[in-house]
C-alpha cells in the first residue's frame, strides 16, 4: 500500500527529531515493506522518490546520482503550470547526463497541496522537496543553500544550472559549450557590479553593511555554477549570512573565493528581458506564451526569434574598472 506525501513528510521529520534509540521503532513500522531492490513487493515510494527523501540528510558518504549536468529549477508549491509549461519546452532536450529538478518547500502546507504534488511528483518524479522550508519570497536564499547542501550531498556532477521557472533555455546550445568549459570555480551568467543597495520595498536589505553597493553578483534568471563553488558553499552552509536576494546572497558568498567570473550578454537574466537575440542561451521573465511560441519557432527553425529586437541596451562587464564603473550600457550589445 502506498502512503502518501504527508506522511513521508511526517516520517522525515520523525527521523530527524527523535533521539536514536527510537529509530528502532521507525523500523518495525516500515518492516511490511520489502526495502530491497530486487522486490517486486512495492514499497512507500518509487525507489527514485525513496532516495530523494533519505538523502536530504545523506549522512554516510554515499552520492546514489550521478549528472554531466544538474538543472535545479526554482518552484513553488502552487506553480504547476509554470512546471508544466518548461516539461513542454524546452526540458524536452534533457539528454541522459542531466538531472532536472523542480526546488519545492514543504513545509507547513495543508494536506491538499500536499497530495497535489504526491501525484505530480508520481507523474514525472523530477520534485525535489525541502520538508524544513516553508516555500515564499523570504526562503528564496535558505533555499539555495538548501538545494545546494542537497545537490553536493547527493549528486556526483560537473555542472549545476540554477535557473527560474520563468526562462527559457537553449539547453542543447548551453550544454554543447559548456562541455568545453573548465570544471574548476566557474560563476557564469550575466554579472552586476555597481548595483544600489535596496533600502526599501520587498527586496530591502537592512542588514547589508559590506559597501554602498552590491558585490559584483550573477543575476539570478540563471546562472551556472562548477561542482567545486557548489561544495564551498554546502560546506560552509552555517556560517552564511542571508540576504533578501539569493543571488545578491551568492555573489557576497563568493566574493573571498578565487573564482572564474564569466560575464555573458547570453545570459538575458536580469529581472526585465532586454528583448530577443538569436544568439541569447537563457531567457528571463516569458510568460508561458511567450515559452511556447519560442519553443515552436526553435524547434521549425532552429532560431529563438521570429524577430530580433531589443528593448534596452547591454553591457560588456570591464573587470579593470571599479565595480561602480564596470558595466557601462551601450547600444548595439544584445
Amino acid at each position: 500500500m502506498r502512503m502518501s506525501l504527508t506522511f513521508h513528510w511526517f516520517l522525515t521529520r520523525l527521523l530527524l527529531c527523535i533521539p536514536i534509540f527510537s529509530f528502532c521503532g521507525v523500523v518495525l513500522l516500515l518492516s511490511s515493506c520489502n526495502l530491497s531492490e530486487d522486490s517486486s513487493k512495492p514499497c512507500p515510494r518509487e525507489r527514485s522518490n525513496r532516495d530523494q527523501l533519505r538523502t536530504l540528510d545523506n549522512s554516510d558518504g554515499a552520492k546514489p546520482l550521478s549528472a554531466f549536468l544538474v538543472i535545479l529549477v526554482m518552484s513553488g508549491p502552487k506553480l504547476l503550470a509554470g512546471r508544466q509549461v518548461l516539461r513542454d519546452t524546452w526540458l524536452t532536450l534533457q539528454s541522459s547526463d542531466m538531472i532536472v529538478k523542480f526546488v519545492i518547500g514543504i513545509a507547513d502546507l495543508p494536506t491538499d497541496q500536499l497530495e497535489d504534488l504526491e501525484k505530480e511528483q508520481k507523474k514525472y518524479n523530477d520534485l525535489l522537496f525541502l520538508p524544513d522550508l516553508k516555500d515564499g519570497f523570504y526562503a528564496l536564499t535558505q533555499k539555495l543553500i538548501e538545494m545546494f547542501v542537497w545537490l553536493d550531498q547527493n549528486v556526483n556532477y560537473k555542472f549545476v544550472l540554477k535557473v527560474d521557472d520563468d526562462s527559457f533555455v537553449r539547453l542543447d546550445a548551453l550544454t554543447k559549450e559548456l562541455q568545453q568549459k573548465s570544471q574548476e570555480r566557474l560563476f557564469w551568467g550575466f554579472f552586476d557590479g555597481r548595483a544600489r543597495v535596496h533600502k526599501a520595498g520587498k527586496y530591502a536589505e537592512a542588514d547589508w553593511v559590506l559597501c554602498d553597493r552590491y558585490l559584483p553578483y550573477a543575476k539570478g534568471g540563471g546562472y551556472i555554477l562548477s561542482a567545486d563553488l557548489v561544495h564551498f558553499v554546502s560546506s560552509n552552509a552555517k556560517y552564511l549570512k542571508k540576504y533578501n536576494g539569493e543571488d545578491v546572497s551568492l555573489g557576497s558568498w563568493l566574493a573571498a573565493v578565487e573564482v572564474n567570473r564569466q560575464h555573458d550578454t547570453r545570459f538575458d537574466t536580469e529581472y526585465l528581458s532586454r528583448g530577443c537575440s538569436n544568439t541569447y542561451l537563457i531567457t528571463h521573465k516569458q510568460t508561458p506564451d511567450d515559452m511556447r511560441q519560442k519553443w515552436k519557432h526553435y524547434q521549425d527553425t532552429g532560431h529563438l526569434c521570429s524577430r530580433e529586437y531589443q528593448t534596452r541596451p547591454s553591457y560588456i562587464y570591464d573587470w579593470q574598472k571599479i565595480p561602480t564603473e564596470c558595466c557601462q550600457r551601450k547600444n548595439g550589445i544584445p
